[in-house]
C-alpha cells in the first residue's frame, strides 16, 4: 500500500498527495486550528472550521472562503473498493450484499421492528460467516432473498419502510 492521500475538495477537485509532498509544503501552524501556507509565491491563510476525523470530512476556510474536503487513505479506498465501507448516513432505506456469497440465515421478518446494530442476515462469503446488522432503527419493509440464495455483490437483501 502506498503512503498517499486522496483529497476531494468541494466534490469538484481531486488531488493525490504523498507523505513526501505533504512534508515538503511550506506550512506553518499559526494557531490551534489555523495555518499559513506559501505555495508558488502565493500566500494562503487556512483555518480548520469543522473536522470529523473518523469520516475524513473537513470544513476548511482558505483566505476567508469555506470549502468541504474529504481525505481518504489507501486503506480507506481499499475498504470502499472491497465493499466493506460503512455509511454514516442513518437514513438508509435498503441493505445490499457487501460481497458475493450464500445466505445462511435470515434473522428477521417483514414488518418486524429492528434496532440499530440488530442482526438481520448471515452471509457466508470466502468461507466466513458475516453477520449483517441494521444500520438504523426501523421496520423491515421487504426481504428480497431467502435462506440458501446465492447473492452477488450489491444485490438487494432488505428494504426498510
Amino acid at each position: 500500500m502506498d503512503n498517499s492521500y486522496s483529497v476531494k475538495v468541494d466534490a469538484d477537485f481531486d488531488f493525490k498527495l504523498s507523505k513526501d509532498q505533504i512534508s515538503s509544503l511550506d506550512l506553518i501552524k499559526t494557531g490551534t486550528n489555523s495555518y499559513h501556507l506559501l505555495k508558488d509565491g502565493v500566500s494562503y491563510h487556512i483555518e480548520i472550521l469543522d473536522a470529523d476525523f473518523i469520516a475524513g470530512t473537513y470544513t476548511i476556510g482558505i483566505n476567508g472562503r469555506e470549502h468541504q474536503a474529504v481525505i481518504s487513505t489507501p486503506l480507506d479506498e481499499l475498504i470502499e473498493k472491497m465493499g466493506f465501507a460503512t455509511n454514516s448516513n442513518k437514513n438508509i432505506d435498503s441493505i445490499e450484499a457487501p460481497m458475493p456469497g450464500l445466505i445462511l440465515d435470515i434473522l428477521v421478518s417483514e414488518g418486524q421492528e429492528v434496532k440499530e446494530e440488530e442482526q438481520l442476515v448471515i452471509l457466508e462469503a470466502m468461507k466466513m460467516e458475516n453477520i449483517i446488522t441494521s444500520p438504523r432503527n426501523g421496520v423491515i419493509k421487504k426481504i428480497a432473498v431467502k435462506k440458501g440464495d446465492a447473492v452477488d455483490k450489491k444485490q438487494l437483501l432488505i428494504e426498510f419502510q
